[in-house]
């Protein structure tokens, strides 16, 4: 049987979710694919992607498409990861990490446990 609650969890699961952070800021946010993920791991490097706490911070801010509706280009090596991650800052990277996971503080082991999935 198509079309049931699993299907419907599935279908979501890559669709943006907008988040007011708590400074204003508009986030479109969405739960990284596979690909999205490789790519990551490809900017970060071979030393950066075993780091689980820089990881999972990566993880939450390339899961941001958008600010304030202006589209967030995808970071293509460290360097504009961190710039990302600095741009959001603790209240953008706490918002992305509540639409993501329903939790404001971030949780580096689980972020980077999930990118497997």
């Amino acid at each position: 049987m198509m079309g049931g609650p699993s299907a419907q969890i599935v279908a979501s699961a890559g669709q943006p979710n907008i988040v007011t952070a708590v400074d204003g800021r508009r986030l479109t946010v969405r739960r990284m694919n596979a690909l999205d993920k490789l790519r990551l791991f490809k900017a970060a490097g071979p030393v950066l992607s075993q780091n689980e706490p820089w990881l999972g911070m990566a993880l939450l801010a390339c899961s941001v498409l958008a600010i304030d509706d202006v589209p967030v280009p995808v970071p293509a090596n460290e360097q504009q990861i961190e710039a990302l991650v600095a741009r959001l800052g603790d209240t953008g990277i706490a918002a992305a990490a509540t639409a993501l996971t329903g939790q404001e503080t971030p949780d580096p082991q689980a972020m980077v446990a999930s990118a497997g999935n």
